[in-house]
C-alpha cells in the first residue's frame, strides 16, 4: 500500500475586508498566536501545525492541503479522476496546484520544498528556512 497523497491540512484561508481587524479578532479576541504576516494575509496558529489565514486577496474560503511533492500529487489527483484547475506553480514556500474533485470541491495542494517562512518578532516575513 502506498502512503496517503493528502498529508494534512496546512491552512484554512478566509476572506476578510480588513487584515488588521481580522488579526485583532483571531489573535486578541480568540487567542490564536500570530505566526506570520504579509500585506494581504496573516497566519495564525492552530493546535498542531495548521493555520487560520485571514486574507484580503480572494473572495472565497480556501483549504490548503500539504502534500510531499505537488507535481506528483497533481498528476495522481488527475489520474484518480479529479481535475487540475491551475498549476503546478511556484509559491514562496514551495509549489502549488489547484484541483477539483469529482464532486466539484476545489482544493489547493502545496508542498514546502522551498522551506518554511522565517519571521521577525512581529511576524513580518524575512525569508525562508533552508528546505
Amino acid at each position: 500500500m502506498t502512503a496517503p497523497l493528502l498529508r494534512k491540512i496546512d491552512s484554512l484561508q478566509l476572506p476578510v475586508p480588513d487584515l488588521d481587524t481580522a488579526i485583532a479578532f483571531y489573535r486578541d479576541g480568540l487567542g490564536q498566536p500570530l505566526i506570520w504576516r504579509s500585506k494581504t494575509a496573516a497566519g495564525l496558529g492552530l493546535e498542531g501545525e495548521g493555520e487560520v489565514v485571514p486574507q484580503t486577496e480572494r473572495p472565497h474560503p480556501e483549504v490548503d492541503i500539504l502534500v510531499s511533492r505537488v507535481d506528483d500529487a497533481a498528476r495522481a489527483f488527475v489520474e484518480a479522476g479529479g481535475t487540475l484547475l491551475a498549476g503546478p506553480f511556484d509559491i514562496q514556500v514551495g509549489r502549488c496546484a489547484v484541483v477539483k474533485d469529482p464532486w466539484g470541491n476545489v482544493l489547493v495542494l502545496l508542498d514546502m520544498s522551498k522551506g518554511r517562512l522565517v519571521t521577525d518578532d512581529q511576524g513580518n516575513i524575512l525569508g525562508n528556512e533552508p528546505a
